[in-house]
């Protein structure tokens, strides 16, 4: 897991000379939600799975490459669960991969996740991640121009950062992966039956 670096430290990472928190605002099925949240799966569904990760994070992409697959099979697609991704960047790279992300939309935000996560290793400890992830982005149809005008977006940067804030404030997170899961907390890449005994006993409960 990657520890927590100080405010400083991330705000110094983009160059952000002025921050505000963004406040969560819309409560849905016992979970605070913001306007910012991704999800995957149905809104109506009983367990919400609220991941707080990094792009640059090796145990993330861990779980997003070997257990979410296996998560998404048996419980987001049969609407049991459903998961929410927060943005929890350490570095630079983190920040950038992340704009990225949100710029590639909504549709299409989950896709360039996976992708960003499989191919991590060609990226993240690149000497100039920018241009990597241009490379990778590419094969996703995003072009040059519409990345620098995100990374550009200091509104943008600014709420990737405040999620990460705010779960610190939250949930006390200082690590990635973590989850919060119809309010339990779990720590870590746990392997898949660590996740079916969670969410197999909060579904018997509901």
């Amino acid at each position: 897991m990657r520890a927590l670096i100080t405010r400083r430290d991330a705000l110094t990472a983009i160059g952000v000379a002025t921050f505000g928190l963004a406040a969560p605002e819309i409560a849905h099925g016992g979970e605070t939600m913001g306007a910012d949240d991704m999800v995957l799966g149905d809104a109506d569904a009983p367990v919400t799975i609220l991941e707080y990760s990094s792009l640059t994070c090796p145990h993330c992409a861990r779980f997003h490459n070997e257990t979410l697959p296996r998560i998404k099979e048996r419980y987001i697609d049969t609407g049991k669960a459903r998961l929410v991704y927060r943005d929890f960047p350490f570095d630079q790279a983190g920040v950038l991969a992340a704009a990225v992300a949100h710029c590639a939309g909504e549709k299409r935000y989950f896709g360039f996740l996976e992708v960003l996560f499989r191919t991590q290793k060609s990226w993240a400890r690149s000497d100039d991640p920018l241009e990597a992830l241009v490379r990778v982005s590419r094969l996703g149809g995003l072009k040059r121009e519409a990345i620098e005008a995100c990374i550009a977006d200091q509104e943008l940067l600014d709420r990737i950062l405040a999620s990460r804030l705010n779960g610190a404030r939250e949930f006390n997170v200082n690590s990635t992966p973590t989850f919060i899961i119809n309010g339990e907390k779990v720590v870590g890449a746990q392997p898949f039956e660590r996740f079916e005994e969670i969410l197999e006993g909060l579904l018997s409960r509901s």
